[in-house]
């Protein structure tokens, strides 16, 4: 994920339908007239659409109805937000790994001065200078590695976060007012 300017415009397009549905989606929802389109707001309202249009069992209370329809939301929910997490692995293992690969560049070098005043019987900054170097160098390659890495998996996992409750909860609030409304049932297609 990152900030690769893609994947924040699919947060940002992720953001926006989380909002409209926490917003109140058109009564489309509620009416089973078929819902187009793509992502999370179109998937989660034609999850909730689906077991709607089936109904309420005899044998179901009301209750169980709406956990019905809410349970097929929060399943389409998952799916679609899934959809797009699928660089944060990535990111977490450069994350972590890369501080370590720093180290160790770090433990060559000074290896490396330690070999150089053994060969040398010398001391001097000329003899240690190049092994300190690259220690440096390593370290500073596993932090310009691993900073920026942690921080896009940081902000990416919050914003989905975010974006993940704010769908459930009106996901929940939908399931509540779809629940309370008769189903056009199958009879009358």
């Amino acid at each position: 994920m990152g900030d690769h300017p893609r994947e924040g415009a699919d947060l940002a397009r992720l953001g926006a339908e989380a909002r409209l549905l926490a917003a109140g989606p058109p009564e489309a929802a509620a009416t089973g007239e078929p819902l187009a389109g793509r992502g999370l707001a179109a998937a989660t309202l034609r999850a909730g659409q689906a077991e709607w249009r089936e109904g309420r069992d005899a044998a179901e209370t009301a209750g169980e109805f709406r956990g019905r329809l809410e349970h097929a939301m929060r399943a389409a929910i998952a799916a679609t937000l899934r959809e797009a997490e699928p660089g944060l692995p990535l990111l977490a293992t450069i994350g972590s790994v890369s501080p370590f690969v720093g180290l160790f560049g770090t433990v060559w070098g000074i290896m490396h001065s330690f070999a150089g005043i053994a060969a040398r019987q010398d001391t001097s900054l000329a003899t240690v200078a190049p092994g300190i170097a690259e220690a440096l160098f390593a370290t500073a390659i596993g932090l310009v590695a691993a900073i920026p890495a942690t921080i896009a998996y940081n902000r990416c996992t919050t914003r989905l976060h975010r974006i993940r409750q704010e769908a459930l909860a009106a996901a929940g609030a939908l399931a509540l007012r779809m629940s309370r409304r008769p189903a056009r049932l199958a009879a009358a297609e």
